[in-house]
């Protein structure tokens, strides 16, 4: 669920404003997994910009608080979610782990950065929210090292309902700044795409529910 539709609207139009996201219905783009997709959503970006990595980040830290209260702990996912979720244990005063894709081949071949313990609540911060795949991944690793991770929270997601039911067998609540459905929305208002283009992707979005 987004936090808050005035968030919501306001984050959409700042990732369309540094072009964190891009809409090209027209000529679109080839995601790894090589899908031909008319948006491209690469919310480092934000990172660049301190306003926005400002706005973002009290946002996050306000929707924590009152989803969740205070955690014992944030966990960023690798590599989008560590940044994000450094600046929101430094504002929160809470320790900080990130969660790696794999385990390091070397060394101690930590999956989980940083110091955890069992039974500590935990939130677990990302970027971006597509198939929710590899973020649901970091919320098993955390729960295999004995954390309680009490809730998920993203700049972005495409709301596809293969991510809205995988969050929901894992038992892990789901906040974001703002959505698909209102980024194009936002989009429209601010003349970035013509009505013939919001088709194009609402389309889009309803083949890759299917």
């Amino acid at each position: 669920m987004i936090y808050n539709k005035i968030v919501s609207l306001q984050t959409a139009e700042y990732l369309l404003g540094i072009k964190a996201v891009k809409l090209s219905p027209k000529e679109p783009f080839t995601w790894a997994s090589g899908i031909k997709s008319p948006i491209y959503c690469d919310n480092r970006v934000t990172l660049s910009y301190p306003a926005i990595r400002s706005f973002i980040k009290d946002n996050f830290v306000e929707a924590i608080s009152e989803k969740w209260g205070k955690p014992d702990l944030i966990a960023g996912v690798a590599t989008g979610g560590i940044p994000q979720g450094a600046l929101v244990a430094e504002e929160l005063e809470l320790p900080f782990v990130y969660v790696r894709t794999s385990k390091k081949d070397h060394g101690l071949t930590n999956l989980i950065e940083g110091r955890v313990e069992k039974g500590q609540k935990v939130v677990v911060v990302e970027d971006l929210i597509s198939t929710g795949s590899s973020s649901l991944e970091a919320v098993s690793a955390l729960r295999e090292a004995g954390c309680i991770v009490i809730g998920m929270i993203a700049i972005f997601t495409y709301n596809l309902p293969v991510s809205l039911s995988r969050f929901k067998e894992q038992d892990c609540p789901l906040v974001t700044l703002t959505d698909y459905e209102i980024l194009i929305e936002k989009a429209l208002k601010i003349n970035y795409i013509t009505e013939e283009d919001l088709k194009v992707l609402q389309d889009f979005k309803e083949n890759l529910s299917k």
